[in-house]
């Protein structure tokens, strides 16, 4: 992936319905605890190996299994198809910080690192809060 120099709120705006009410106001959160921290969407492969356009919010270098180090972000925002996605990159020794609020985030399925939910309604925006400042403050 990579980024590009699209504005956040374009691309959001550039979403259609309900699409862009749900991104927007998860978008709110995310930017609101990582203010100060870069903004910026991306484009390109994603996981799997699909063509996605993402936001992704702070910089944080990765390491990935060919021992490269490139940059990522800590949280990122995903449109896909059928649900969005928030994705949050922190860990610890015990795995991705998500699975300890999995049975908090509302009507939301947690894998790994990924947050998956249909509308922003099914959220429970405070422990999205809580999540996305854990892995701010645990990664910046």
């Amino acid at each position: 992936m990579e980024r590009t120099d699209v504005s956040p709120d374009i691309f959001i705006a550039s979403l259609p319905e309900p699409l862009r009410t749900d991104l927007g106001r998860v978008d709110a959160v995310v930017s609101k605890v990582m203010k100060g921290h870069s903004r910026v969407p991306w484009r390109g492969k994603f996981w799997g190996g699909s063509e996605q356009s993402i936001i992704g919010y702070g910089d944080h270098p990765y390491q990935r299994s060919d021992k490269k180090t490139v940059d990522w972000f800590i949280v990122c925002l995903a449109p896909q198809k059928n649900y969005n996605s928030l994705y949050v990159n922190a860990s610890d020794d015990e795995g991705y910080l998500i699975q300890n609020y999995a049975d908090r985030l509302g009507k939301a399925k947690v894998r790994s690192a990924a947050i998956t939910f249909k509308s922003a309604d099914d959220l429970d925006l405070g422990v999205v809060e809580e999540v996305v400042t854990l892995a701010r403050d645990r990664m910046s």
